[in-house]
């Protein structure tokens, strides 16, 4: 039995493949290309030429995104299910952001020819593409707003929560994220400091909301968190 046997039950539930009957899933997967990458291993570069789109079939990706003076800023986490890199197909153009495998990662990849080919053939993948690339960039909306419009404290707390809902995973003392988050990515991904970071999190530690231990972070109260975002 291939991954994709293996997995077809969640991969039927994914917003790619959305509205396609689950007998043309595995036709759509073999037709691209699989790669495994491991921990801290590149799938593709910011700045490169964007020629494949890339969907996740196991493992976790980071999407990074590098200014002129070198400081990063973590743009999103790609989970199972999800797509990234779709400019790949809809324009010529480079890859806005440098994706890296956070854990071992095997992932299906289209060059453009290939996806348009799958696009005519299953109409229904394009809307389903356009409807990813919407979200994403609701996505950075929101995101922004709460870089410009809330305290740094919230905007920890919401991220908190929005990575606990990716990949977090039930345990005994809460909600473990389940993969190596470090204070310095976190701070990346909230647009702070790595002191900021441990000062919130060791205040929140006290209250009991969360546990934070090396690389690894549990969300033990997440309502809590979720009302200190909308300020109750």
């Amino acid at each position: 039995m291939d991954l994709f046997s293996t997995i077809a039950d969640s991969l039927s539930q994914t917003d790619f493949l959305s509205g396609i009957d689950a007998k043309f899933h595995s036709s759509i997967f073999h037709r691209g290309d699989r790669i495994d990458v491991q921990p801290s291993e590149t799938v593709f570069f910011q700045g490169d030429p964007a020629r494949k789109c890339y969907f996740l079939l196991v493992g976790l990706i980071k999407l990074t995104k590098f200014h002129e003076q070198g400081k990063a800023v973590v743009v999103r986490f790609i989970k199972p299910g999800e797509l990234t890199a779709a400019i790949a197909v809809f324009k010529e153009s480079l890859y806005p952001v440098t994706a890296e495998a956070v854990s071992h990662s095997e992932l299906v990849g289209w060059d453009k020819q290939g996806m348009v080919a799958l696009m005519a053939e299953y109409p229904q993948l394009a809307v389903n593409m356009l409807g990813v690339a919407f979200d994403r960039l609701q996505d950075l909306q929101a995101r922004y707003l709460e870089l410009f419009a809330e305290q740094v404290e919230q905007r920890i707390a919401r991220a908190l929560l929005r990575i606990m809902r990716q990949s977090g995973r039930k345990t005994n003392e809460g909600i473990l994220i389940d993969f190596p988050l470090s204070r310095q990515g976190l701070a990346d991904y909230t647009g702070t400091t790595v002191y900021t970071v441990s000062r919130v999190l060791s205040a929140w530690e006290k209250k009991g909301w969360v546990i934070s231990r090396r690389e690894r972070i549990t969300v033990s109260d997440p309502h809590a968190l979720v009302l200190f975002t909308e300020n109750r």
